[in-house]
């Protein structure tokens, strides 16, 4: 999770000892002596003048005077710095090569949690944990060189494309991503609502990568959804953690409870974290006073516990449903409920982020946001990279991670590929038998596709393409939801937590 902080800049106060004995036996030989140190100091600024003015004079073209340098451990840095500017057959952006040395320092550090922000990605940054921002609305993450999802937020127009956790982006606008940071890959998505961005993406399992084509959006600043489901239970679910969030929760809590809420599933799913405070504020909701919501550990080893500050210490049943996409803050609330409050977690394991990040700001505008410390849950489990595992295990069908079809596509008979394959799959769970799932597109299927047209209202030619593709997976993702295996196991679990 990420903790914004203010930061000052740092100022060492120099004490002036007071004077002993000794220190006055001292000061009174200076005083006897002071005409010849007069004269010393005066011949050492007089020898100094002739040594610079015969450099500047006859010396070769180089500094004069070298700056001291206080710090051996920078000299290499240097040295690098000054052969550049120097030497380089361009001139050199000062600025440029600054930010380079800085952004190379993070990079060396293998963590992709921790990154440079140049002034307009630090704006986006911090645009994207406290206001609306504008694109396409995805959580992305670098590893070993390459661009992820790690979730697309809901009601973005990175969900509505189809866009799942673990899809790689292999480029953006045809510009390769590898090797970026998740900061530089960001500064390429972003961009203006009503302006189209292509990305290739590589779904995993997939043989081939599909262009998909986003248009930019606002992304509403909104993280709390709540509806009614049946029985007195009441579904809430937290898409990530930014600057208002815990006071969007209790709103909607509240007005749950005016509804009859008797119960409550909280789902985590897809949500890729936030701000470290409003992890503490929820996760007090849910633990009574005084419980360990999560330990952090410094790299020394010094461990600090974080207790819950509920004083309501309500006894509302409650089941937390997560999956491959919580991470982060959503995990540090999942291990909390679970470890000090005994609340049944559902769904698939969890990403598997155990680290906090601080961000800090330059005074140029430009961000550097870095790991600071391990998070550890109640009963001191470090989870990164090994994420929370469910008291129920419930996967998602096969068909919810179906890889998008790309609607500028023409899928019709002869034609043979993966999103032909990916195209019957769909058909089939949605009740269009298409007589194959191989990929090759054959009067069968095609009598699957007229058969759905019908059903939709559209032009019935038996091909896949602009609107029926789109309509396509548009039912299909709504057959996830109404259908959603996780969410019925929570409900079956929270019943029986009901009637204890």
């Amino acid at each position: 999770m990420d903790q914004q902080n203010i930061n000052e800049e740092n100022k060492e106060e120099i004490n002036s000892p007071e004077k002993t004995p000794e220190a006055e036996t001292k000061s009174s030989f200076l005083r006897i002596k002071k005409f010849h140190f007069a004269m010393l100091l005066f011949f050492l600024v007089f020898l100094t003048a002739g040594i610079t003015t015969f450099a500047l004079a006859f010396g070769e073209d180089k500094p004069a005077v070298q700056v001291i340098r206080e710090r051996e451990e920078f000299a290499k840095l240097y040295d690098a710095y000054d052969t550049l500017k120097n030497d380089y057959y361009q001139d050199v952006d000062q600025e440029k090569l600054i930010n380079g040395a800085i952004d190379g320092m993070m990079e060396s550090l293998d963590d992709p949690y921790s990154d440079y922000m140049s002034q307009d990605d630090a704006k986006s940054f911090h645009q994207s944990l406290s206001s609306s921002f504008e694109g396409i609305g995805a959580e992305i993450q670098e590893r070993e060189g390459n661009i992820f999802i790690v979730t697309p937020l809901k009601g973005s127009p990175a969900e509505k494309a189809g866009l799942q956790p673990e899809d790689k982006i292999l480029s953006v606008d045809g510009k390769s991503l590898q090797g970026m940071s998740s900061t530089e890959a960001v500064a390429l998505i972003r961009g203006e609502k009503g302006t189209d961005v292509k990305l290739s993406i590589l779904r995993r399992g997939a043989e081939q990568p599909v262009d998909v084509t986003i248009t930019r959006d606002t992304i509403p600043i909104e993280t709390v959804y709540g509806e009614m489901l049946e029985d007195g239970i009441a579904k809430v679910q937290i898409t990530n953690f930014s600057q208002n969030t815990a006071t969007e929760l209790v709103d909607v809590l509240n007005d749950m409870q005016k509804q009859g809420m008797k119960g409550l599933v909280l789902d985590l799913r897809q949500n890729p974290g936030g701000l470290l405070d409003q992890a503490i504020k929820i996760s007090s909701l849910f633990v009574p006073e005084g419980k360990i919501l999560f330990k952090v550990e410094d790299r020394k080893g010094h461990v600090e516990e974080y207790a819950s500050e509920n004083k309501n210490n309500n006894n509302l049943p409650l089941v937390v449903v997560i999956d491959k996409g919580s991470a982060s803050a959503s995990e540090i609330l999942a291990g909390a409920v679970s470890e000090s409050a005994g609340v049944p977690l559902v769904g698939e394991k969890s990403f598997g982020k155990g680290t906090v990040q601080r961000a800090e700001d330059f005074s140029d505008g430009s961000n550097m946001k870095f790991t600071t410390d391990k998070w550890l849950t109640p009963e001191g489990n470090w989870i990164h990279k090994k994420g929370i595992k469910p008291d129920h295990e419930v996967p998602l069908p096969e068909y919810a991670s179906l890889p998008f079809i790309d609607p500028e596509a023409e899928l019709t008979v002869s034609v043979a590929s993966e999103q032909v394959k990916a195209a019957q799959k769909m058909l089939k769970a949605l009740g269009f038998n298409p007589g194959r799932e191989d990929g090759f597109f054959d009067e069968k299927t095609k009598a699957a596709v007229i058969a759905f047209q019908k059903s939709k209202k559209l032009e019935e030619n038996g091909v896949l393409k602009g609107t029926s593709t789109i309509e396509l997976m548009n039912s299909l993702r709504e057959k996830i939801k109404n259908e959603d295996p996780q969410i019925k196991k929570a409900v079956e679990v929270l019943k029986q937590e009901m009637n204890k």
